[in-house]
């Protein structure tokens, strides 16, 4: 048998099999329904160091929400610019804000799980929606998590918000996010979908129910992570409660970085605690590899091309489904190679002992 047909199969397997579970996570993940019972106070949580280009605009959307109570609670994180000072006219202003400081970083936390933690203990609602700073809130996006929360008996319910692309640097890097959770997690992080190494969650939007979020330990039970969403999850399911993923695009939109110097930095720093580990990143490679990159040096093969097609399929489905820019999915090979160099940086600082570093603070590999 011709070495470059038998190639050319193995990528067109290895692109089916995201492709049959784009599909099925399709159906899965839809959007947050429910009203939320009477008594419901959700708390908008946001932690923030550095942020006066973004807060005011993400004050304005967290106070625009209708159909449920509301609070809005911030955590200045140290800040050095004017976040804190804008905090204050909001609060002066509308009761419904609050501005709090956190107190020095502790031993062993990160900083943004431990604005997250101070936030919770100064909540005072019965569900606490924790957002970035660079999050804007749909006006019924709390009413709708929390109803959604209610009705189905969850602990947590997260969904990835629409991203705003504005550079190339961003859009060969943030639309991995959706294209990951659709074509690689089983049951898209669904109820159903019990296990917590089957969990996921997106820390731009994510709601607890704040009796749930307590009986699982809080962000005490994940002071030294940098994926804290993704451990969040996990750590709640270990704990008995059922955690899901929700339709992001209707609730919220976000840009979380700008240009491919941030992008590249945010994304590392998570890396260590995902795909990037001595034993799952050669296979997460071979898969994202071998399905997207490696047909492009079998373009005559017939399976080769097929398997081209597919993946550009893929890539469409998912960016119609999420509203990102239809201009993004021709790029999708370059962003599964961007995506696969930042693993192995990432992997490679950690085995070297090089620390992970957000907003001017440096975390040693295993705080």
């Amino acid at each position: 048998m011709d070495l470059d047909f038998t190639w050319a199969w193995i990528a067109l397997f290895l692109a089916t099999f995201p492709a049959t579970m784009c599909l099925a996570n399709l159906v899965f993940v839809r959007a947050a329904q429910g009203r939320p019972p009477e008594g419901t106070l959700v708390t908008i949580a946001i932690p923030a160091r550095n942020e006066e280009r973004n807060i005011a605009a993400c004050l304005d959307a967290a106070l625009a929400q209708q159909g449920v109570a509301v609070e809005v609670v911030v955590m200045d994180d140290g800040s050095a610019d004017r976040t804190a000072d804008i905090v204050a006219g909001y609060a002066a202003r509308d009761p419904r804000v609050r501005l709090e400081h956190a107190p020095t970083l502790p031993a062993g936390w990160t900083g943004k799980v431990h604005a997250c933690a101070k936030l919770a203990e100064a909540a005072r609602g019965t569900h606490i929606l924790f957002i970035d700073a660079d999050v804007r809130l749909s006006p019924n996006a709390a009413s709708d998590m929390a109803g959604h929360a209610a009705r189905t008996g969850t602990g947590m319910v997260t969904g990835v918000p629409r991203q705003v692309i504005g550079s190339l640097g961003e859009a060969v890097t943030v639309p991995m996010i959706n294209f990951l959770l659709f074509c690689y997690l089983p049951g898209g992080g669904r109820a159903f979908t019990k296990r917590p190494q089957m969990a996921a969650a997106c820390g731009q939007l994510m709601l607890v129910e704040r009796t749930a979020y307590e009986a699982a330990g809080g962000h005490a039970a994940i002071r030294g992570v940098m994926h804290d969403a993704l451990q969040m999850a996990r750590c709640m399911r270990s704990a008995g409660f059922a955690t899901e993923i929700v339709e992001g695009h209707g609730l919220a939109t976000c840009r979380m970085y700008n240009g491919l110097r941030e992008s590249w930095g945010g994304f590392i720093k998570n890396a260590r605690e995902g795909m990037a580990t001595p034993v799952g990143l050669p296979i997460w490679t071979a898969m994202l590899a071998g399905a997207f990159l490696w047909p492009f040096a079998l373009l005559f093969e017939a399976w080769a091309i097929l398997a081209i097609a597919l993946g550009y399929a893929l890539r469409a489905a998912v960016t119609l489904r999420t509203r990102e820019p239809w201009w993004t999915i021709a790029l999708h090979p370059l962003a599964v190679l961007v995506a696969l160099a930042i693993q192995w940086t990432a992997l490679v600082r950690g085995l070297l002992g090089k620390p992970a570093g957000w907003k001017g603070r440096a975390y040693q590999p295993g705080t």
